[in-house]
């Protein structure tokens, strides 16, 4: 539940750019904007229904929250605020652009009880920012960042893998400038290429050709553990699967499950290292974990036992209750080794 929030989508409102990817309609569902009534409805049926609503917050997603108009913003932390100051939410959480948070805007949302701000950066490259139509620059997610960590808020930062003119090499050092910027949480969203936009006509054309599924897992499990392994939270890994999503998905790295494939595929990367750093022998091994992890550790449809089977061990993966969710246990012909993950 520390993740949790109640999600209102505001599409495509405030933003005075089209990137080159962006159908937000198609990939949120929402057609109309939502309404002060909407939000007080929304937050009164998630005390209902979510357990610890107490521990969640309101979250204004899917525009840029603090580029629409004033008024509307207003009346949308108007509907809110009092759930936050009642203790029935935690904090109100908003995304938004990197050009769009001055100081005046900040102190605004610090009076309505705003405790999160996620930043849209997608990429730290101006030319990859540039030919996708972003309108800002990884000066201004820098700025943006450091003005947000000093008025006190909870800073995230999103980006997006596979973007039209970038690299993994590409990513990767956004990546890198991110977690530089210190954010509490990041969110990876891996380029899909939706109906009715530029990168639409881009894919068609041949100009743009997006990752496919396995390079996109292997790119993000790196990623993933870039971030972890600097206690930074990636709340999010992959795009959430609506019905709008899979009318509207041309083409693109897209799986239900994305983030277990990302996972998995760590799992079985860092197992790799335990088993080469430690130089296991090739042959039968039995992979004991956290009854937790142990689905991740197989991978979908076996996945990992079929990496290790092609690198030449026979692998069985077994539960052990004691064992702490980041710790494997091999046991080989020649010898056990335990290892943290």
């Amino acid at each position: 539940m520390r993740h949790a929030n109640v999600a209102l989508f505001v599409p495509h409102n405030g933003c005075p750019h089209q990137c080159s990817f962006c159908n937000q309609r198609s990939i949120t569902g929402q057609q109309t904007q939502p309404a002060p009534d909407d939000v007080r409805a929304a937050a009164l049926t998630a005390m209902q229904s979510i357990p610890c609503a107490g521990q969640a917050e309101i979250a204004f997603f899917g525009g840029s929250f603090t580029a629409i108009e004033r008024g509307y913003m207003v009346s949308l932390l108007d509907a809110a605020a009092p759930f936050v100051q009642e203790g029935r939410f935690s904090g109100i959480r908003i995304s938004t652009r990197p050009d769009a948070v001055g100081d005046d805007v900040l102190a605004l949302l610090k009076k309505y009880g705003v405790t999160s701000i996620e930043l849209g950066a997608q990429s730290m490259d101006d030319r990859v920012l540039a030919i996708n139509g972003r309108g800002h620059t990884a000066a201004q997610v820098e700025d943006a960042a450091r003005r947000i960590h000093a008025q006190g808020f909870s800073l995230g930062l999103q980006m997006m893998t596979g973007l039209y003119g970038d690299t993994p090499a590409g990513a990767e050092y956004t990546a890198r400038r991110l977690a530089a910027l210190e954010p509490d949480t990041v969110r990876i969203y891996p380029t899909i290429v939706m109906r009715g936009t530029e990168l639409e006509e881009k894919y068609r054309s041949g100009a743009y050709r997006p990752m496919a599924l396995e390079d996109a897992v292997e790119l993000c499990s790196r990623l993933l553990a870039f971030f972890e392994n600097r206690g930074i939270r990636v709340i999010r890994l992959g795009l959430h699967s609506t019905p709008e999503l899979e009318r509207g998905r041309v083409a693109g790295p897209w799986h239900p499950a994305f983030r277990e494939l990302c996972e998995s595929k760590r799992m079985f990367l860092r197992l790799m290292e335990i088993l080469e750093g430690n130089q296991v022998s090739k042959g039968t091994i039995e992979i004991k974990v956290n009854p937790k992890i142990q689905s991740k550790m197989v991978g979908q449809k076996r996945a990992n036992l079929d990496r290790l089977r092609e690198r030449g061990y026979s692998a069985r993966v077994t539960a052990n209750a004691t064992l702490p969710e980041h710790t494997v246990t091999i046991a080989a012909l020649e010898k056990d080794v335990t290892a943290c993950f």
